[in-house]
C-alpha cells in the first residue's frame, strides 16, 4: 500500500536530528508504525518476536543491535526496555538512535526515568482532512498565525452535508482509505469491541467488565465536544443503562481510555480575564477520531441526517481534532474557553510564546452570527495589559464557504483549512 505523507512527518525527522530517540505517541492504527518505517533502517516488533521476553532477562543490549535509527514497536510490552534505550543513548553520544512506538502508555507505577535530554515526544493522530484529501490547505494555520495576514481570497465552494457525514462515520484512520461506509461503520465498531473485551483489562492488569466499558464508551460518545463533569457521566450511565458505574470506577476506567489515547481531553484555556466571571476548569472530552464516537452509539447515516443538532457537535469533535494536528505542526496547542458567565468559545490555538488565535465551530451557516458576538464577547473580557497579542478570529464551518468579514473575523471552510 502506497504511504500517504503524514503532517507530522516534518516533526519527527526534525526531532531524531537533535535526540538520540524519539517517542511516538498514538492510538492503536493512527499510523505510527508505518510513519516511523519511512526514517528507520532496522525494526524490532516487541509484540511479535518470540525470542524478545527471554532477551530481556538475559541480554537485553542484544536488542538495541542494529542500523540506527532502530525502530523498537510497541516498546510498552516491555517496559522496562525504556531504561535501556535511554542508557544506550548516553553511550553513543548521537542523535536518531532509536524511534519507540506504542499504542499505550506503561502505567504510572512502572519507574521509568523522564528521558529528559535524551529522549523527545512525537504525538500521532488519525489522518486530518488535509492528509485525506479532503482539504486544499489554502487557508493555512501558520498564515492565521502570521502578522502579515490578509484578508481571505480563495476561491472554494459549499461542501454537501452528505459528504461530512459520511467522512466523520468513515474517519481517519489510514487503514479505512478506501473504503466504503458500511465497511467502515463495521470496522469502526469492532475497534470499540475490542477496546471493551481486551486493551482495557490488558492496559489495567484488571479485568474489566466489557458491559461497563462500553455504557462508558455511549456516555462519553453521547457528550462529546460538551464540558460534562464525572457526576454526569454515572448519572447519564445510570439513566440509559441498567448497568452503572460508581463514579470511583468511572475515574479508573477513563484513566486506562486515556493511557490507550481513545479519549482526549480539550483542557480550559489558562488566561486572564479583567470580569467578575471566573474560568471554568472542566475539560471537553473527545474521542480520538470522531468515528469512534459514532461507532460506540451505534449511529448511522441516517440517525446523524435526522439529529443535526448532535451533528454539530460530533462535527465540532472533528475540526477539534484536525485543529490539533494543525497547531501541534504549528507549536501550539489547542484549548477551550468558558467562563463563569456561561461564555463559550469552541477551540483557542497558542503557541508556547503566547500568541493565540481563536475558533467558533459551526457545521452550517445559520449561527454565524451569534459564533461571531461570542468571539467578540469574549476578546472584551480579557485582560490586554497580561494577554499575549491576538493573531485572528476565526469561524470554520462545514457547509459554507470562505471569506473575511468586515469585522475582521474569517469564515474557513473546513475543505480549505490546513496546516
Amino acid at each position: 500500500m502506497l504511504y500517504v505523507n503524514r503532517i507530522s512527518d516534518k516533526e519527527l525527522k526534525r526531532k531524531l536530528g537533535v535526540s538520540g530517540a524519539v517517542l511516538i505517541r498514538g492510538p492503536k492504527a493512527c499510523g505510527k508504525t508505518e510513519s516511523a518505517k519511512q526514517f528507520a533502517k532496522s525494526i524490532l516488533n516487541i509484540d511479535q518476536d518470540e525470542q524478545v521476553p527471554l532477551l530481556m532477562e538475559t541480554s537485553p543490549k542484544r536488542l538495541l543491535i542494529g542500523e540506527t535509527p532502530r525502530l523498537i514497536d510497541e516498546w510498552q510490552e516491555q517496559p522496562k526496555i525504556w531504561n535501556y534505550i535511554r542508557h544506550e543513548v548516553d553511550n553513543r553520544r548521537q542523535p536518531a538512535q532509536f524511534i519507540l512506538a506504542g499504542s499505550a502508555n506503561p502505567e504510572e507505577s512502572i519507574k521509568l526515568h523522564s528521558g529528559a535530554g535524551r529522549f523527545t515526544t512525537l504525538d500521532m493522530r488519525t489522518m486530518a482532512w488535509e492528509e485525506l484529501g479532503f482539504s486544499s490547505g489554502k487557508i493555512s494555520m501558520q498564515t492565521l498565525f502570521s502578522d502579515s495576514q490578509r484578508d481571505i481570497e480563495v476561491s472554494d465552494k459549499p461542501t454537501a452535508l452528505e459528504f461530512i457525514i459520511e467522512k466523520m462515520i468513515i474517519g481517519g484512520f489510514p487503514g479505512l482509505l478506501g473504503k466504503k461506509m458500511r465497511d467502515s461503520i463495521d470496522l469502526n465498531r469492532a475497534y470499540i469491541d475490542l477496546i471493551s473485551e481486551v486493551d482495557i483489562s490488558r492496559i489495567s492488569n484488571v479485568k474489566r467488565d466489557p458491559i461497563k466499558v462500553q455504557n462508558l464508551l455511549r456516555s462519553i460518545a453521547r457528550n462529546t465536544s460538551t464540558t460534562v463533569g464525572i457526576k454526569t457521566l454515572e448519572f447519564d450511565i445510570q439513566k440509559k443503562e441498567n448497568n452503572g458505574l460508581s463514579r470511583p470506577a468511572i475515574y479508573k476506567y477513563l484513566d486506562a481510555l486515556k493511557r490507550l489515547m481513545i479519549i482526549e481531553e480539550q483542557e480550559v484555556w489558562n488566561t486572564h480575564i479583567r470580569s467578575s466571571a471566573s474560568l471554568r476548569k472542566t475539560p471537553k472530552r473527545h474521542f480520538t477520531d470522531v468515528c469512534l464516537s459514532i461507532a460506540a452509539l451505534g449511529a448511522d447515516f441516517d440517525s446523524l441526517i435526522n439529529d443535526l443538532n448532535f451533528t454539530g457537535f460530533l462535527f465540532e469533535s472533528l475540526v477539534t481534532h484536525d485543529l490539533r494536528v494543525y497547531a501541534q505542526a504549528n507549536d501550539a496547542k489547542v484549548y477551550h474557553y468558558q467562563d463563569s458567565y456561561g461564555l463559550e468559545v469552541d477551540a483557542i490555538a497558542e503557541k508556547y510564546n503566547g500568541e493565540w488565535i481563536a475558533f467558533e465551530i459551526k457545521l452550517g451557516t445559520g449561527q454565524i452570527e451569534e459564533a461571531a458576538r461570542n468571539l467578540h464577547k469574549m476578546v472584551s473580557k480579557l485582560d490586554k495589559s497580561k494577554v499575549q497579542q491576538l493573531k485572528s478570529l476565526n469561524i470554520i464551518t462545514g457547509t459554507g464557504i470562505s471569506y473575511t468579514r468586515t469585522d475582521k473575523i474569517n469564515v474557513i471552510s473546513l475543505s480549505s483549512l490546513g496546516v
